[in-house]
């Protein structure tokens, strides 16, 4: 099929057809396990090219892919045989500083909002990178750093201009398609592609980055000071996390902690180095081995922990009501499995604040959860799948007595149909399956934590 595609009518952008030289490289994903070949790829450059391409692909019945700027580690950006609707060349950002707005096309990554914002000290809760696609995170929820004090990504949505599967352009806010603009806060890219984005800004001067360092045995005890740290009340500016992970070759690491499993305590603090200090005292008082901290603009801070493409990734999720000693003690009993040495992370993050206020508004229960228990797994051989993706399972098993049943699904792959539901909720899900109806009747979008139209 793929040798008779033609390119699509008034589309102006580049197209690529396997055997092209620049075909290899632009079918490559985030996630290395992922190998799929497309008939086409349609790199657009304008939200016109967009609409063209979608046109195209029912027209000519073929399964279409969406690519934003992003990671898409279950491999949802590529198809096989398939059309590409590549966004990666849109990735314009309009800051208006006095109306603290700001305009996102739908390829940018959060390294290109955050700088564009940064000038004018303003910012949104992005990922916890600049390498994640800003339309893929915010459309799925937006978990990142700052949430507890702005609360998710998609809760600073003003508007979202889409290009539904008919081909037409529609703006979704609080004011038209408000059943859309609902369903667009965490269901996905179930309805249209996202060629842009509006955002609301708040003023952030500098945030101060801090991690921690012991031995992986210290593991009980400062995950531990942690969770009392935050279950005591803890500032909403303190974002951050527990995580054991391979010490990697940086200055800050001891040099007999490089290459081993460690466990790290992390603040993303919206605030001071000496405020910094002061609310995560607690953790300072354990002695750690290895610690850097730095305040600093917040676009800087976003890139400081950036993932390396290249791996191969699988990644899961639990939500947890409580935290209490078993679970703990579950979990770091599971870190013996965690791939190593590799750039695997075992995290388990804080929510409430901002997040929890929020729960009713929009269709994610999983807001109410106190607790995130994320294996993000990275490792470079094919021969470690299996045991990869069976730790990442079982810590999720492990952690199922004090689970909310709810997840997060920008934190999971593939799971089943299943797991899309517990997404949303029952309830949540029925209504968007409604939304889906009006908006992709026939299912056109469906590479993505599927939501089935009613």
């Amino acid at each position: 099929m793929s040798d008779t595609m033609q390119r699509p009518v008034g589309f102006q952008g580049g197209v690529l057809r396997p055997g092209d030289p620049s075909y290899d490289e632009a079918r490559t994903v985030f996630n290395s396990m992922i190998d799929k070949r497309p008939g086409m790829i349609a790199q657009c450059e304008s939200a016109a090219d967009v609409a063209a391409a979608v046109r195209y692909g029912v027209t000519e019945g073929l399964e279409i892919a969406v690519r934003g700027g992003g990671h898409s580690v279950a491999g949802a950006a590529v198809t096989d045989g398939g059309i590409v609707v590549d966004l990666r060349k849109l990735t314009k950002v309009q800051v208006d500083p006095d109306a603290r707005i700001a305009r996102v096309e739908g390829g940018a990554t959060w390294g290109d909002l955050d700088g564009a914002c940064q000038p004018y000290n303003l910012a949104t809760t992005g990922g916890r990178v600049s390498t994640t696609g800003v339309a893929g995170l915010t459309l799925g929820g937006g978990s990142g750093w700052l949430e507890r004090k702005f609360g998710l990504a998609c809760d600073s949505l003003v508007s979202v201009e889409l290009v539904t599967a008919e081909g037409e352009t529609v703006i979704a806010d609080e004011n038209q398609n408000t059943e859309l603009f609902w369903a667009l806060h965490g269901g996905g890219g179930n309805f249209g592609v996202a060629t842009a984005l509006t955002f609301r800004l708040r003023p952030l001067p500098a945030v101060t980055l801090a991690i921690l360092l012991w031995p992986a045995e210290s593991g009980p005890e400062v995950i531990r000071a942690y969770r009392d740290l935050m279950d005591a009340g803890a500032p909403e500016e303190l974002g951050g996390g527990v995580i054991y992970l391979t010490g990697p070759p940086e200055e800050f690491v001891p040099q007999h902690l490089q290459g081993e499993r460690l466990v790290g305590a992390a603040a993303f603090n919206a605030g001071t180095e000496a405020e910094t200090r002061e609310a995560f005292a607690p953790m300072f008082a354990l002695a750690p081995e290895g610690q850097m901290v730095a305040e600093m603009p917040y676009a800087a801070a976003q890139s400081a922990l950036d993932d390396p493409p290249g791996f191969r990734n699988y990644w899961s999720a639990e939500h947890l009501s409580e935290f209490p000693d078993e679970a703990v003690k579950a979990f770091c009993d599971r870190a013996a499995d965690m791939p190593h040495p590799s750039p695997s992370q075992q995290l388990v993050a804080p929510w409430g604040g901002a997040v929890a206020r929020d729960a009713d508004k929009w269709p994610l229960p999983h807001r109410q959860a106190d607790w995130v228990i994320h294996p993000f797994g990275l490792w470079s051989d094919a021969a470690d799948d299996a045991a990869g993706i069976r730790w990442a399972r079982d810590l999720c098993k492990d952690m199922k007595p004090w689970a909310t049943g709810a997840v997060y699904l920008n934190f999971i792959g593939d799971e089943g149909h299943d797991r899309v539901v517990a997404g949303f909720g029952k309830e949540n899900y029925d209504r968007m399956a409604q939304v889906k109806r009006e908006f992709d009747p026939g299912n056109v979008f469906h590479l993505n934590q599927n939501i089935r139209p009613a």
